[in-house]
């Protein structure tokens, strides 16, 4: 799993095998190492956060700030995207 940075406990990563054709832009996040109950996160293209679905119930505030973070590093984690699998789509 492309680690992407971490959040004070929480690790913010892709899946190296995403599934084909490639779905648009997410991470992952999981409360230590990557798992398959991970919380997913789609990136918007004005860069916004909108939440997919939460299965590894990071409580909400925690969530909150989780996803306030990743949109301000929204460019790094599209950069980090683009030159992990080749190309960027957007969910929206």
């Amino acid at each position: 799993m492309p680690q992407v940075f971490k959040i004070g406990p929480y690790w913010i990563y892709f899946w190296a095998d995403e599934s084909k054709p490639l779905e648009p832009i997410h991470v992952h996040v999981s409360e230590g190492n990557p798992t398959p109950n991970a919380t997913k996160i789609w990136i918007t293209s004005t860069g916004k956060c909108l939440l997919c679905h939460n299965k590894a119930r990071i409580p909400d505030k925690a969530l909150r700030n989780v996803m306030r973070i990743i949109e301000a590093r929204a460019d790094s984690v599209v950069k980090k995207w683009r030159t992990f699998f080749g190309e960027v789509k957007y969910y929206c």
